[in-house]
Formats: structure tokens, C-alpha cells, sequence
């Protein structure tokens, strides 16, 4: 490996980022669920939504969010239901098992989280979240993301 790769700070957040993944992989395999599934439960945690709806939050293709809520339909955890004026309109809801999964996702969210943050101080883990939110706006396509708020009402904490 090069110098440079190996200072490279995307290289760090990437080997970061796998080994989060894997992390939660492996808790979320304990809750019969695959990386991604639990976004959209979480999405759909306060009230249904359309399929598009859920596309757009997740930053992901339909197809993608099609494929997702199919697996996760055939679990038992959400529903599809054509929608009112509009029946090509599918609004997708989570069932009662899938309200229980969503909300133990929380513990395994936190204990995976206290894992990635644990050699950070307090001070450190804020500068971390707002340089991460920082970063992500130089990658988008738009230069601003919908966390906006986030940061002012951080640096105010």
C-alpha cells in the first residue's frame, strides 16, 4: 500500500464504514434481518409511506426499495396496500411484529454505536459527527443535505 493511500482520509472512513456494516450485519442476522432492512423499518416506524416516499428517504432506487419491502413483507414485518385516488399508489406499513423489530433495532443500533465511539471522548465524538455532516455535503450532488438543522442545533449542545 502506498503512503498515500494509506493517509488517505476516505480510505480510513471506508475501512470504517465496512467494518460498521459487518458489525451490524452480524446483530441484525440475530433479528433475522440484512443490512438496509432496518432503515426502512425505522423509516416506517412513525407512519406509512409510499414506495417512492421510502425511495427518496433511503437515497435509493425503487427497485430497491421494491426488492427490500418484499423481503421484509414475506417476513411479516410490514404490509402493502394500494393507495386512495391512485390505486398504482402503494403505501407500505409496518405490522405489529414489525413495530416490536423496529423498535429493538434502537439497542442494537446503540450497542454497535458505543462499539465505533467508544475510544472518543465526548467532545471528540461531537467533532466527529460534525465533520462526517461536513464531508457529506462536499459529496452531494446539491452541496447541502437535509441535516442541516442538525448542525446548528448541535454546535448549540
Amino acid at each position: 500500500m502506498t503512503k498515500s493511500l494509506e493517509k488517505s482520509v476516505g480510505r480510513a472512513l471506508l475501512v470504517t464504514a465496512r467494518l460498521h456494516r459487518a458489525r451490524m450485519g452480524e446483530r441484525l442476522n440475530a433479528l433475522g434481518l440484512f443490512p438496509g432492512q432496518e432503515q426502512a423499518l425505522k423509516s416506517l416506524q412513525t407512519a406509512p409511506m409510499t414506495m417512492g416516499e421510502l425511495a427518496s428517504l433511503l437515497r435509493v432506487k425503487p427497485p430497491t426499495v421494491s426488492k427490500t419491502i418484499g423481503r421484509l413483507s414475506l417476513q411479516g414485518l410490514v404490509t402493502r396496500e394500494g393507495g386512495g385516488r391512485d390505486g398504482r399508489l402503494v403505501q407500505v406499513a409496518l405490522t405489529e411484529n414489525g413495530q416490536k423489530t423496529a423498535v429493538a433495532l434502537d439497542a442494537v443500533w446503540n450497542q454497535v454505536e458505543e462499539e465505533l465511539l467508544e475510544k472518543l471522548d465526548a467532545k471528540e465524538r461531537k467533532q466527529l459527527r460534525k465533520l462526517l455532516r461536513k464531508a457529506a455535503k462536499g459529496l452531494s450532488k446539491a452541496g447541502a443535505d437535509a441535516d442541516d438543522g442538525e448542525d446548528e442545533a448541535e454546535d448549540a449542545a
